[in-house]
């Protein structure tokens, strides 16, 4: 249906009782499957179309490769177009400013469209979930994670924020897991994807063709759609089971309930740090990545997911895309991509050195409204 060295490919699969099932496959392998805005433009009329066609049972989205679904957005070419005509700094910085809002709204309107899409959408999270792919990821219907899924939203790293839906989402988990995986980048697998409402079904990887052949002979019928696709991804879960790894987030939930209950970021920051890590690797090096991160995103963290709490899918996004327009404005984004991504120094110079220095009128002038209502780009989205 497409050219297969497209950055998104897409097919049409006849499946045995006449219904179509539409495959769409980020193909960026070499990159990780890094979402860029070509991608995005290519996603969502294609998605669109799908949701319009009567003969369209279901979507299959999943990446090229066998190392990731998607790693996130594409932040070398934001740092770029960040960076680009210093020359005429003045203009550069407005046009600067209207290509990350331009990228970060269509980002979002796709994430939004895959939420609510009326038919069943199955993702196949194989290897590395991130970020901007965590937005493509949250969004489906039947979300399928395997032995290989590593899932983090590692944006303290980089100065940015916990976006694509995080307000959302990382609300809807148990107690303090939202606030961890934020605060401390912090990598986990399927067990734990399964555990934080952050996928629905474990399948092996190798398993894949199988369960696409049983999608295939399966007797789709329009009003069934969604009964159909759960109870084949029902069946899959329940025969794989008992192949999950360890998890890490059920195990220590209690402490994670007494995390949500820290009242302000510099407690909930000394409230993890100050944790007994041991020879607990996973928490040692979520400590590591917390104490190198952003201080600001720290702060943003902590202020979005108390702002995000009882907001609507659509509320969140709205207030997200001013907050990522801010995060390319003041600095701290670029910062963190340089020291991560270009120059790879891992010596990022952070605004503020301590989470107790970002001053309260900082994070409001994150937060402050950028648009009227009316005039939001994501006005149309529905608030309801």
């Amino acid at each position: 249906m497409s050219n297969e060295n497209a950055v998104v490919y897409f097919d049409e699969i006849i499946t045995e009782c006449g219904f179509k099932i539409g495959h769409a496959t980020l193909n960026k392998a070499a990159a990780l499957n890094a979402l860029d805005l070509q991608m995005i433009r290519l996603l969502t009329p294609q998605l669109e179309k799908w949701q319009q066609d009567p003969k369209i049972a279901m979507v299959f989205l999943d990446g090229s490769g066998e190392r990731a679904f998607c790693a996130g957005g594409d932040i070398v070419s934001m740092y770029k177009s960040m960076q680009a005509s210093q020359a005429d700094k003045e203009s550069s910085e407005a046009a600067n400013q209207l290509a990350l809002q331009e990228f970060f709204t269509e980002e979002y309107q796709l994430d939004y469209l895959i939420h609510t899409f009326s038919k069943p959408v199955l993702i196949w999270g194989n290897g590395i979930i991130m970020g901007g792919g965590l937005g493509l990821m949250s969004g489906g219907s039947h979300r399928v994670v395997t032995e290989n899924s590593r899932i983090a939203m590692p944006e303290i790293s980089i100065g940015l924020y916990p976006d694509v839906g995080g307000s959302y989402f990382l609300n809807q988990m148990p107690a303090g897991n939202g606030l961890f995986l934020g605060l401390t980048g912090a990598s986990i697998n399927a067990t734990d994807a399964l555990y934080s409402h952050l996928a629905d079904y474990f399948v092996p990887q190798d398993a894949k063709a199988t369960l696409f052949a049983r999608l295939l002979s399966a007797n789709w019928q329009e009003e069934l759609l969604h009964q159909t696709l759960t109870s084949i991804c029902d069946d899959f879960h329940s025969l794989h089971f008992g192949q999950l790894p360890q998890g890490n987030l059920q195990e220590n939930q209690q402490w994670l309930t007494t995390l949500a209950a820290q009242t302000d970021v510099v407690a909930a920051v000394d409230y993890i740090m100050s944790a007994n890590a041991g020879d607990n690797k996973w928490l040692n090096k979520a400590q590591k990545t917390l104490s190198a991160g952003s201080p600001i995103t720290a702060n943003l963290v902590f202020e979005q997911l108390h702002r995000g709490k009882g907001m609507s899918l659509a509320a969140c996004f709205q207030m997200e895309l001013g907050l990522s327009c801010k995060c390319g404005e003041f600095g701290e984004f670029q910062e963190g991509v340089r020291a991560l991504m270009i120059d790879k120094d891992n010596q990022p110079n952070w605004r503020y050195k301590s989470v107790e220095q970002v001053p309260q009128a900082t994070i409001d002038y994150f937060f402050a409204d950028i648009w009227s209502q009316d005039s939001h780009p994501l006005a149309q989205l529905n608030a309801g």
